[in-house]
């Protein structure tokens, strides 16, 4: 607790003060106040800066002088090459194969060199910690290490201060440098607050690793959540979680790009996936936390063509993009009957295929696929009822 309150007092005019805000709607789901701390507002995006701008201002005047290295997919990349820039110090990112256009971008702009290297993050921390050993620059982990932990764990300070009623605290979690600063700095002034980790269902290392009693790496990952997207906890990281923290949920895809949906339409916060990863949990089971609950939006630096894509994603797991195979009779007419149905239930057509060749189709029948676009789940029922109750043979 020491040691996070002294990291307070470093990035004091480095990070700033990120607010905290009431989500009404979230509120009303789970039958108590539901509050956002917006760390996707802090400088460079993302929480990462806190715990950069610690370990590398802890550096000696010798280690400064070789320059610092990191791999990230590029979070802490930006917090690293923001933090090396203020103090001064040369910075290099190793960033896996495919990592988003903007975060490359930023940690660029914000001073760093960038080399890609390896298709998953383990793979760049690989040829970091190599190309540390050959020059001697010091390696800033992204996650493993006292001062990265402290420095994250200012956060947990400021949730305590600016929700001073809080009974639950969701976290995103990868390699679980957020969620361990967080769990030390609340469990040590608040030990009756809940913490709960929450990490990708194609990315969890935790849930295993917790149930072996030491770190287990996962033998392959695949999310959208690139941010928390980390194969293996490190050995701090593991131990402060396994002491600290309640328990660890995983969110499914459809589930993280239904919450960033819902933040953007509802709450007007722009996240990246692995961001919306504590309000996934919250729609999972809106009544399961105990409230007033905290949510933790850890970062916001999201590629636009993955929001887009994540958009519709969420659009369609909401059941607002409603997708169908209609048989109709193969008559002039046919079409617009069809069609005319649809328009009077409301639905609006996104796109129209026609389909003549089918065992399953008589001579005089033809198979429609249809694109719509609905206003929700049960304005979807309503449309496959209506379809149905018309005569029309209905599959999707």
């Amino acid at each position: 607790m020491a040691d996070i309150e002294a990291a307070r007092t470093t990035i004091a005019g480095t990070a700033i003060l990120t607010p905290m805000e009431e989500s009404r709607w979230l509120s009303a789901l789970a039958g108590g106040r539901v509050d956002l701390k917006c760390e996707n507002l802090q400088r460079t995006g993302s929480f990462k800066i806190r715990g950069a701008y610690v370990r590398i201002s802890r550096l000696t005047a010798e280690e400064r002088a070789y320059g610092v290295v990191a791999a990230s997919a590029g979070n802490h990349a930006q917090g690293v090459a923001l933090a090396a820039t203020s103090l001064g110090i040369k910075s290099t990112v190793f960033m896996p194969e495919g990592a988003p256009i903007p975060k490359e971008k930023a940690t660029r702009a914000y001073g760093a060199d960038v080399v890609f290297h390896g298709r998953y993050l383990e793979d760049a921390l690989v040829a970091a910690r190599a190309f540390a050993a050959e020059t001697g620059a010091t390696l800033i982990h992204p996650f493993d290490h006292v001062d990265i932990v402290a420095g994250q764990g200012t956060a947990g300070l400021e949730i305590l201060e600016q929700s001073p009623d809080v009974r639950t605290v969701l976290v995103p979690t990868g390699g679980g440098g957020l969620l361990a600063g967080v769990a030390i700095a609340i469990k040590a002034k608040r030990p009756d607050v809940t913490v709960i980790g929450v990490q990708a269902e194609g990315a969890a290392a935790f849930p295993d690793s917790l149930r072996t009693g030491a770190p287990v790496p996962l033998p392959s990952m695949k999310t959208m959540a690139d941010g928390i997207a980390v194969g293996c906890p490190g050995e701090i990281t593991f131990a402060a979680v396994r002491d600290h923290v309640d328990e660890i949920v995983t969110v499914s895809e459809e589930s993280l790009s239904r919450a960033l949906l819902a933040l953007v339409e509802r709450a007007k916060m722009v996240v990246e996936p692995a961001g919306a990863a504590a309000v996934a949990a919250m729609l999972d089971d809106p009544t399961r936390w105990t409230t007033p609950t905290v949510a933790v939006l850890s970062g916001g630096n999201i590629d636009p063509l993955l929001l887009g894509k994540v958009i519709r994603h969420g659009l369609a797991s909401a059941g607002r993009y409603l997708y169908l195979r209609v048989v109709i009779p193969d008559v002039p007419g046919g079409l617009a009957s069809l069609l005319t149905q649809v328009s009077e239930s409301g639905a609006n057509v996104l796109e129209v295929a026609h389909e003549r060749i089918s065992p399953t189709l008589s001579l005089d029948e033809v198979e429609v696929s249809l694109q719509l676009e609905t206003r929700g789940e049960p304005h979807a029922e309503a449309v496959r009822s209506r379809l149905r109750e018309r005569g029309y043979r209905v599959y999707e």
